[in-house]
C-alpha cells in the first residue's frame, strides 16, 4: 500500500497572554491560510447564546488550514513579525481524502415516530414505504441530529397534520415545514431571517418533490395574516419569548403551537411569556433540551 499523500498542512495556536482568537484568525488568515476553525479548548459548552452575541470559549484554539507546499517556518516567522510570538500548540500535516464523503459516511438514515425517516442522499430508505424525507447536511440548521429538531419531527410525526396550513419559523434547511407536507400538510410556509435558510429550504424541497405553490419561502415580513393551524418555531428561548405576541397572532384559535430550541431551565420563562394566549406544557425532554407545546385559546 502506498504511502498516504499529504495534501494539507495545519497551524494550531491558542488563544490567552493578550493574544485573543480575533486576533490570532486575522494573522493566520494574513499569513497565507485558506481557512481558519476556532475550537474549544477546555470542553466548555456554549449552548445558548443571547441573541444577537457570537460568544467564544475562555480557552480557544485557532487553527489555520494551508496548503501542503505551504513553508510553515516562513509562516511562523509572519506571525512573529505579526504578533511580536507565536502561541503554537501544534502543527500537523492532512491526508487527502473526501471529506464531504467521510462526513457523510456518518449521517445514516434516522427515525421520528412510527413512520418519519431522514434519510441522506448516500443512503437507501430503510422502508421504502414509510415517509422518508431526502435531505442532505448543509448551511442551514435543521437535519434531525440536533434534539430539539428531533422532538419537533417526533410531534409532528405523532401529531396528525393532514390538511393543515403550517409554519416554520426559522427553518433554517425547512425540515420541519418539508416534514410536515410530506406527512400530510397541504400548505406551509418557511420564514427565516437568513436568505441561505431560504435557499436551502427551496433545495430540499425540490429534492423531496415539493412543489413551491405548497412551500413559499421568505421572511417574516412576507408572511400573510392568515393564522395556520400549526406553527412551528425551533429557534432560541430569548426569541421565543420577544415573539410570543407575533406567533400568537400566526395561530389560528383552536391551532397548535409546539417551540423548541430552548433548554429547560428556560421553559417557565418562556410558558409565562405565552400565558395570555396558550397554556404551554413540556411536551418533551432530551437532555437539556425541551419542546413545549399548547392550543391557542
Amino acid at each position: 500500500m502506498g504511502e498516504a499523500k499529504i495534501s494539507w498542512l495545519q497551524l494550531t495556536l491558542e488563544a490567552g497572554g493578550g493574544l485573543d482568537a480575533g486576533r490570532l484568525e486575522d494573522a493566520l488568515l494574513e499569513a497565507g491560510a485558506v481557512a481558519v476553525t476556532l475550537t474549544d479548548a477546555a470542553d466548555e459548552p456554549i449552548l445558548e447564546p443571547a441573541p444577537g452575541e457570537t460568544p467564544l470559549w475562555s480557552h480557544t484554539r485557532v487553527t489555520g488550514l494551508f496548503d501542503a507546499a505551504t513553508d510553515l517556518d516562513g509562516v511562523r516567522a509572519e506571525l512573529r513579525a505579526l504578533l511580536g510570538s507565536v502561541p503554537e500548540r501544534d502543527a500537523a500535516g492532512l491526508e487527502e481524502r473526501d471529506w464531504v464523503r467521510a462526513w457523510m459516511d456518518n449521517f445514516q438514515p434516522m427515525r421520528f415516530g412510527e413512520r418519519l425517516w431522514v434519510v441522506p442522499s448516500c443512503s437507501a430508505p430503510p422502508e421504502p414505504g414509510a415517509v422518508n424525507l431526502l435531505l442532505d447536511p448543509g448551511l442551514a440548521f435543521g437535519t434531525g441530529t440536533h434534539p430539539s429538531t428531533a422532538m419537533c419531527l417526533e410531534w409532528l410525526a405523532g401529531a396528525g397534520v393532514d390538511g393543515a396550513r403550517v409554519i416554520d419559523y426559522g427553518c433554517g434547511s425547512g425540515i420541519l415545514a418539508i416534514a410536515a407536507l410530506k406527512l400530510g400538510a397541504t400548505e406551509a410556509w418557511g420564514v427565516d431571517i437568513d436568505p441561505q435558510a431560504w435557499l436551502a429550504t427551496r433545495s430540499n424541497a425540490d429534492a423531496n418533490g415539493i412543489a413551491a405553490e405548497r412551500l413559499k419561502v421568505g421572511a417574516p415580513e412576507a408572511l400573510p395574516p392568515d393564522p395556520a393551524d400549526v406553527v412551528l418555531a425551533n429557534i432560541l428561548a430569548g426569541p421565543l419569548i420577544v415573539l410570543a405576541p407575533r406567533l400568537a397572532a400566526l395561530t389560528r384559535p383552536g391551532g397548535r403551537l409546539v417551540l423548541a430550541g430552548l433548554l429547560a431551565r428556560h421553559a417557565a420563562e418562556v410558558i409565562a411569556a405565552y400565558a395570555p394566549w396558550f397554556e404551554l406544557r413540556t411536551g418533551a425532554q432530551r437532555d437539556e433540551w425541551v419542546r413545549l407545546e399548547g392550543l391557542r385559546r
